[in-house]
């Protein structure tokens, strides 16, 4: 299945338009593609500021396996030459997360191929998360982000959400916001 972003995301700041997206299409992930998912995050991984070590032993942590498929989406970016070239995973979040009143999906992961970063594919998986979370009636998108990846999250104009209880609440915590009116 091919996933168009709807036009109020994808003209967000920072957003990339849905028809600069070269020769790229976005679809749902099968268990069939697993294995390219699973080595494009490897890829990914390693070029996170963090230890070499930490990177090898937190790899496999990273992967989905079949069993995922059951409660994740999972939409992948394909280069109609090269293969897959990103992917983003959702769920719904848990509502103690999100903010006040509000409901959310949890964009469980978002990966883009080192040598494809830049390019709009990232923002185009954001705003097909952010669609997704749309269709199903959710208030907004949370996401738990890298520390390195906290640029790329607020250029997009998502909301850096408070740290309520250290002991519980992830860091890096954003939060779009879906609502009419919202700009999303």
């Amino acid at each position: 299945m091919n996933v168009s972003c709807p036009m109020n995301v994808s003209r967000r700041p920072g957003f990339a338009d849905p028809g600069d997206s070269g020769d790229w299409v976005l679809r749902t992930a099968g268990a069939a593609d697993l294995d390219q998912i699973n080595a494009l995050i490897g890829r990914a991984v390693m070029t996170w500021a963090l230890p070499e070590r930490v990177k090898r032993l937190a790899l496999s942590s990273y992967h989905y396996e079949a069993h995922d498929l059951e409660h994740l989406k999972i939409l992948i970016a394909e280069d109609v030459a090269t293969g897959l070239i990103g992917v983003a995973a959702w769920e719904p979040a848990a509502e103690r997360e999100c903010p006040p009143g509000r409901r959310g999906l949890l964009l469980h992961g978002l990966y883009v191929d080192p040598d494809r970063q830049g390019q709009g594919v990232g923002s185009r998986l954001l705003a097909g998360a952010a669609a997704g979370a749309r269709a199903q009636g959710y208030d907004g998108l949370l996401v738990k982000a890298q520390k390195d990846a906290q640029g790329f999250f607020q250029a997009r104009g998502l909301e850096r959400l408070l740290v309520r209880n250290p002991d519980q609440d992830y860091a890096n915590r954003f939060w779009l916001d879906l609502a009419p009116g919202q700009g999303g």
